[in-house]
């Protein structure tokens, strides 16, 4: 059968398809500490107190101080990523310069590790250096795309955003709600939103969506249970 030569052109590559899976996963779980960090911080501080002011205060602060540590930590760790990933694409480029016909052999053996016979994996091999060299190492030794290196600043804002919106929803929840209905209601929107981002975690991963949802809720329900009990006694120790 003949195949049609526009059948795949929307599909992404693989490489491309895993590193915005990677995004989406890291985005949802930013989201997911946003929600259980704030969630714990608000919840704490309504039980030792019903004043909107100091709740609020708290809530705002630690949005603040959880997207700033989310986007420097991400920034520290893709700036190291994106280092090594450079330093292993200049090593190949003078292995290539100085190396030539061992980085030619190498090329055939990975292709025939592959599956490829000796005679096919060499001539596979030969022809993909003689149009790009540099390009067909790169990504059959590295598995990197010179032209996609990770940006570690799209990384830290991304993770600040993804913080923030998760944040907003119990600060947003305990602030704007009646005093006597705010702890209460904001564990149920928090589990409810806790659900959902254990859900499209599970959906990105191609993981079980059910042990996903309970392991993410139990948890964040059991860190909201634990800092209005410590709110409690705290606030009963002042007071």
């Amino acid at each position: 059968m003949t195949e049609n030569p526009t059948q795949h052109t929307a599909e992404p590559h693989a490489a491309g398809a895993a590193s915005k899976l990677n995004w989406l996963r890291a985005g949802v779980l930013g989201a997911n500490d946003g929600i259980v960090s704030v969630a714990g911080i608000v919840i704490g501080v309504a039980a030792a107190t019903a004043a909107r002011e100091p709740i609020l205060t708290a809530g705002v602060a630690g949005l603040t101080a959880g997207a700033v540590s989310m986007a420097l930590g991400e920034y520290v760790s893709v700036s190291t990523q994106r280092d090594t990933e450079k330093a292993l694409l200049a090593k190949e480029r003078t292995e290539l310069d100085e190396q030539p016909e061992e980085e030619l052999e190498e090329l055939a053996a990975i292709y025939e590790a592959k599956g490829l016979s000796a005679e096919t994996a060499w001539q596979v091999a030969t022809e993909l250096t003689e149009n790009d060299a540099f390009a067909a190492h790169v990504e059959a030794e590295l598995g990197i795309d010179p032209e996609e290196l990770t940006n570690p600043w799209h990384a830290a804002l991304s993770s600040a955003i993804a913080f923030t919106l998760g944040a907003l929803l119990p600060l947003l929840a305990i602030v704007l709600l009646p005093a006597h209905l705010r702890v209460p209601l904001t564990f149920v929107v928090v589990a409810a939103a806790l659900a959902l981002t254990g859900y499209v975690s599970a959906v990105v991963g191609d993981a079980d969506r059910r042990a996903a949802v309970l392991r993410v809720t139990v948890g964040g329900v059991i860190a909201m249970a634990v800092t209005y009990l410590i709110g409690t006694l705290v606030g009963t120790a002042v007071g």
